[in-house]
């Protein structure tokens, strides 16, 4: 296996198989950002959503897809340029990856596309379990998806950050603030009635465990940008709050529970959850 591989799994625990999926997907994750990185990729895009929160500032549950966002809106951005740089990057660690674009099947501001390898393969590659990779169904596919928003709402905040692994290089993404109000948008307006991703409740409880002010300016262009029915571009504080304590008081929370354990490593953590909880500590939101 290549040390640097070695040396970046080192740092995941992966006792189980699904860990050791998981540890895989995670180094592929870096070693795309790195590919991106060196490729020019951030001069007019930045890392935000759950990943960044993960790499960078130390959200504690796994995080599937890598999403971006442009700088400033540019229709003639063209993602499918990146994905040769991304194998190649890969390859250059033995990781053996194929890149692809998402044909879009209805006008969007999204573009998208994925990495895929063997899952059998790279188990083989990683961590040299002849056993371990008889258990795993031959044509099974290790996955991470990426996309890019074109036309990103205004005013969010950026900052570099710099990782040394694989190699040394800089990123650019959302500041904490920014990717908070990306997060609130997503509680708010992302459900289907009382159903609610309950990875965007986890990281609401973490941002708020962390103070962290919300970009309140950045959160309103992006309820103005999805046509949320109360929208305006000068919600208050004290307006978003009253908005969250109704989303709250919708919410099926075994079922938020139950999208949210296979990504996290203590089911303790969820004991707490109910309106009354997040009611609550929403109280401490601030912008």
């Amino acid at each position: 296996m290549n040390s640097i591989i070695e040396q970046m799994l080192s740092q995941h625990e992966s006792a189980a198989l699904s860990d050791k999926k998981n540890s895989i997907k995670e180094v592929v994750q870096e070693i795309m950002l790195c590919g991106l990185s060196r490729a020019g990729f951030f001069r007019s895009a930045a890392f935000y959503g759950g990943t960044a929160l993960r790499i960078f500032y130390g959200l504690d549950r796994f995080s599937e897809d890598l999403d971006f966002s442009l700088i400033a809106p540019d229709p003639d951005f063209r993602l499918d340029a990146y994905l040769s740089s991304l194998e190649k990057e890969l390859l250059s660690y033995g990781l053996k990856f194929q890149a692809e674009a998402r044909v879009k099947t209805f006008n969007s501001d999204i573009q998208s596309a994925f990495v895929k390898g063997n899952t059998r393969e790279h188990i083989l590659i990683c961590y040299a379990d002849e056993r371990l990779a008889r258990s795993i169904v031959g044509n099974e596919s290790i996955k991470v998806k990426f996309e890019v928003d074109t036309a990103p709402p205004p005013y969010a905040g950026f900052e570099q950050k710099y990782r040394l692994m694989p190699i040394p290089y800089e990123i650019k993404l959302y500041d904490m603030p920014s990717l908070f109000a990306g997060k609130l948008h997503a509680v708010i307006c992302r459900s289907w009635k009382s159903r609610i991703k309950g990875r965007d409740l986890y990281d609401y409880v973490f941002y708020l465990s962390h103070q962290t002010p919300v970009n309140l300016k950045h959160l309103n262009a992006r309820l103005v940008d999805s046509g949320f029915e109360r929208a305006r571009e000068d919600l208050t504080i004290s307006e978003i709050k009253q908005i969250l304590f109704k989303r709250f008081a919708s919410i099926d929370y075994n079922q938020a529970k139950s999208d949210v354990l296979p990504f996290i490593r203590n089911p303790a953590s969820l004991d707490a959850w109910s309106t009354e909880f997040f009611q609550s500590i929403t109280e401490s939101l601030k912008a």
